[in-house]
């Protein structure tokens, strides 16, 4: 599948979006493949001063006036979840509600700032989903119980506590997850991979849950996956491609070459996916060799308008045998692939051999503006990430290499999860990866598939967008607000 210039600024859009509104998440590497969808109780639950289980007693007056204020309902304190001295059993609270009219119906009621307490919104709770709550503030703040309790609730019949679970686990490191292998339950995650109707987030998560509990006995399952031509069947593929190589080792990929890094025929989605599997097992996976991981990256040379995928790759982990293919493919790019240019101008300042200066010097001759590009968005040198070191050397990377003096990429949180600037995301949910690729290669190649470099207007144009954004949704929430009110 061809990337075109309309998706390819669509895809700058989002990661500039990305980039503005999430800035303050936690760096941890969380689970490898999933992408946690909201705030879960436990983080909300900690930046309130106060929260409680009340009860519905009173709705607010009904009026159809214009310039009515809007009304509150009132709300008996039946428990207190948090801030206890600062509201009692019993106590009568009121705050906007705009829910169904059910008195006696038990809510979830959080608020700041006491003693004149800001109270939210609050959110209808089942009897389960109260005793989940209760149960939940009392786990310590991090650690192994914390997965054992959310695991009970993966998948519940109440949505609302399956995804806060499975918000837990998405936020959880993926070296957290290993370390509670005997309380993982492998039967049940083969059934919810088998069911078509589980989402592809979540699958992620039991694909990963399925390496760490999974034998060979499992193989034969997550090949015919692998190879199916159903889309549904192969949803989550990054992490069903990992978890194959988890059980099957460097055995098992030549399959993964053969479907989606050495088939020119196979989706950019599919092949995107296989490199993030690829990634994964060099930076976290620990069961195969890096040399040999680094090889399965050279089948991408041979497709120059997705080569551009892992040239960053092949700089991080100090892969320098492919610098006179790569000179070859800056020579030879076109308008259908010369945004691979600006890759492999960082691929050779990175480059500690005296023949990579030699080469930089050649590519400004062919193609200065390139040059330029690489210089002016990636002043530094570029990353990916790290494979371990070989078993035989442990030690820190060579002090002579570029790579290895370079800074630890910043860490940058999004919606899917937390990405780092200058290496290569986590795979957010599939209708995303292209956002990731975006941010892994930079907005240069955007402005290369418009046949421009990019400008001055251009780049604050796109800076400009998230102030639009916010300025449409605060007048859409205003017009709705003064809707009700009419």
């Amino acid at each position: 599948m061809r990337r075109d210039a309309k998706s390819w600024t669509s895809a700058i859009t989002l990661a500039v979006l990305t980039l503005y509104g999430v800035a303050s998440a936690e760096a941890a590497m969380a689970c490898p493949f999933c992408s946690a969808s909201s705030q879960t109780f436990a983080e909300e639950l900690a930046t309130m001063d106060v929260a409680v289980i009340a009860t519905l007693v009173k709705l607010p007056p009904q009026s159809t006036k214009a310039g009515d204020d809007l009304q509150k309902a009132t709300f008996e304190v039946a428990q207190v979840i948090k801030g206890e001295g600062l509201v009692k059993a019993k106590e009568k609270i009121e705050t906007l509600y705009f829910g169904d009219g059910t008195l006696g119906k038990s809510f979830l009621v959080m608020g700041i700032s006491p003693p004149a307490t800001m109270w939210s919104t609050p959110l209808p709770l089942t009897d389960r989903g109260i005793k989940y709550l209760t149960e939940l503030v009392k786990l310590p703040k991090d650690g192994a119980e914390r997965l054992i309790f959310y695991q009970q609730f993966l998948e519940d019949a109440d949505e609302m506590l399956a995804r806060d679970a499975y918000d837990e686990f998405a936020r959880a490191p993926y070296s957290q997850l290993k370390a509670i292998k005997p309380e993982l339950k492998h039967k049940q995650v083969v059934e919810w991979i088998k069911n078509p109707e589980i989402p592809a987030s979540r699958r992620r998560l039991y694909l990963v849950i399925l390496g760490i509990t999974g034998t060979e006995k499992d193989l034969p399952m997550i090949e015919e996956f692998m190879t199916s031509s159903d889309r549904k069947a192969k949803s989550g593929l990054d992490a069903l491609i990992a978890c194959y190589l988890t059980l099957k080792g460097e055995s098992g990929l030549p399959l993964v070459e053969k479907l989606f890094l050495a088939n020119d025929k196979a989706d950019y989605a599919d092949t995107y996916a296989a490199i993030m599997a690829i990634r994964f097992h060099g930076s976290e996976g620990g069961v195969m060799d890096s040399k040999r991981l680094v090889k399965s990256l050279h089948h991408m040379l041979e497709r120059p308008e997705l080569a551009d995928l892992v040239i960053p790759d092949l700089a991080k982990w100090e892969d320098w045998s492919v610098m006179d293919k790569l000179f070859d493919l800056y020579k030879s790019a076109n308008d259908k692939n010369s945004w691979v240019r600006v890759p492999v101008v960082n691929y050779l300042r990175a480059c500690p051999l005296p023949k990579a200066k030699d080469l930089l010097k050649e590519c400004e001759t062919i193609d200065p503006a390139a040059v330029k590009r690489a210089n002016t968005f990636f002043p530094g040198t570029p990353a990916a990430p790290a494979p371990p070191a070989d078993k035989a050397s442990q030690a820190k990377p060579p002090a002579s290499s570029a790579v290895a003096a370079s800074a630890e990429p910043k860490p940058i949180a999004s919606a899917s999860g937390t990405l780092a600037m200058n290496s290569p995301p986590a795979p957010p949910a599939d209708d995303n990866e292209l956002i990731a690729s975006a941010l892994n290669q930079g907005v240069s190649q955007a402005a290369a598939l418009r046949k421009t470099p990019p400008t001055q207007a251009n780049l604050w144009a796109i800076l400009g967008v998230p102030w639009l954004v916010g300025a449409i949704l605060v007048f859409a929430q205003w017009s709705v607000l003064r809707g009700r009110a009419l």
